[in-house]
């Protein structure tokens, strides 16, 4: 227990639940510590902007340090928790040299979600995810070292192979990633490579339709607005099967790749089994409409890890908008419990869902009431994302390299580096913590 006058505040993740849940209790009366893996937040709605040499990795991660620099009450801590005990109200942090115990009043628990290969060992072995910055820069490795192996070698058949990048999963990142890669295939690499033919991307989606939560109009203009730029869209299949330069479709076809970027779900993070409860689907943590687990005194789970149902009776999508919204009641809950206040329940303000499909190409639905699609609904996710970044130099840096992409179809970050944790080969890549 925290024997100190202030409350004790832990915020387990410094995602877009953490990070906002941290912001609305900077300056008040409670001492925060906010506990991440990384010491940086990561705008993870650019990752694949990242994987497709349009933007740089900094531009779109932000010290944490940083943002709470003037904030005397906010701490923070780089570690993994690897243990939470409720009754003694204490976690447990891996740190890179000890393993340290930390006292909490109350507990945030904001760690977010993993990539759901639904338990197929050889998809996440042999696939991409895109969840993690570094996720961004191995892709982005892989990416141009195809298109090196490409340029030296004599066998046709490999060639396309090596050109050819195949996307699981019609959703946001599934459509925005394969967008993006046909663009930088054969609008920037044959530039780079005039001995390579135009290379192939392929999108894959189980259902009949892409983009599910959206209105079927916009569904299908973001199919045909896909299909305009040139990708080819395989809708009612599934991947049943993938090897070393294969992926095999449930109705047989095999597409030679060695590019797979897997797309197709999310799971709550593993941290939610340290609360040792039972857990809803997708690994998600049961919690009360005031964001408090279940069964769980003082400990709260916000954003992607958190189950709530909406009045409709479906769970609240893992959306960054839930998490920000999620997060800060989280924070105004526990304010409220310390003062004496009753707690408030979670009402979800949906300000609408977008997606961008590539170069004047995208779909928005505003406040679930205005469909915009193509040119001005691109022109609306462009500002939208550039007001949801972090710092002045991020915007300014992002801003300046859409316009130098707009103008010159050219991405200057065409860089092959070593990833910071993994090998860029997925194959050697150990498995998700």
């Amino acid at each position: 227990m925290n024997t100190t006058q202030r409350p004790r505040v832990i915020i387990i993740g410094a995602g877009f639940g953490g990070l906002y849940a941290a912001q609305t209790l900077a300056g008040k009366a409670v001492d925060v510590l906010l506990i991440d893996r990384q010491n940086y937040h990561t705008f993870t709605p650019l990752l694949y902007q990242v994987a497709t040499c349009a933007l740089d990795p900094s531009d779109i991660a932000y010290p944490i340090r940083q943002i709470f620099a003037h904030k005397r009450n906010v701490h923070v801590l780089m570690g993994q928790v690897d243990g939470i005990d409720n009754e003694a109200r204490t976690i447990s942090v891996q740190l890179a040299d000890r393993r340290v115990t930390e006292p909490y009043d109350y507990l945030i628990v904001a760690a977010g979600s993993v990539t759901n290969y639904f338990g197929n060992d050889t998809v996440e072995r042999l696939s991409f995810p895109l969840k993690e910055l570094d996720d961004a820069i191995i892709l982005r490795n892989h990416i141009l070292q195809q298109f090196e192996k490409a340029s030296s070698s004599t066998d046709a058949a490999e060639r396309g192979a090596l050109t050819t990048l195949v996307v699981v999963g019609g959703g946001p990142t599934g459509i925005e990633t394969a967008g993006a890669l046909h663009e930088l295939y054969n609008y920037v690499l044959r530039n780079d490579f005039p001995e390579l033919a135009r290379a192939q991307v392929i999108l894959v989606e189980a259902v009949d339709r892409l983009l599910m939560p959206y209105p079927q109009k916009l569904q299908q203009s973001a199919l045909d607005q896909l299909r305009s730029l040139g990708v080819q869209v395989i809708l009612k299949m599934s991947v049943t099967d993938v090897g070393e330069g294969y992926v095999r479709l449930a109705d047989g076809q095999e597409i030679a790749t060695h590019t797979l970027v897997w797309a197709a779900g999310t799971k709550g993070a593993p941290a939610a089994q340290l609360l040792d409860l039972p857990l809803q689907r997708s690994g998600r943590v049961p919690v009360r409409p005031t964001m408090e687990v279940i069964d769980r005194e003082r400990i709260y789970v916000v954003g992607d890890m958190a189950y709530l149902e909406d009045p409709q009776g479906n769970p609240y999508p893992m959306l960054i908008p839930v998490a920000k919204q999620e997060g800060m009641l989280a924070a105004r809950n526990i304010l409220r419990r310390i003062s004496g206040q009753a707690e408030e329940s979670f009402a979800y303000h949906d300000r609408g869902i977008m997606a961008t499909i590539g170069r004047s190409r995208a779909v928005a639905w505003i406040y679930n009431r205005v469909p915009l699609t193509g040119y001005i609904a691109w022109v609306a996710w462009l500002f939208l994302h550039l007001l949801w970044l972090l710092g002045f130099r991020n915007r300014l840096s992002v801003l300046i390299n859409w316009v130098w992409n707009y103008l010159t179809y050219d991405r200057s970050v065409r860089l092959i580096l070593p990833a910071s944790r993994r090998m860029t080969t997925r194959a050697n890549l150990p498995q998700e913590r």
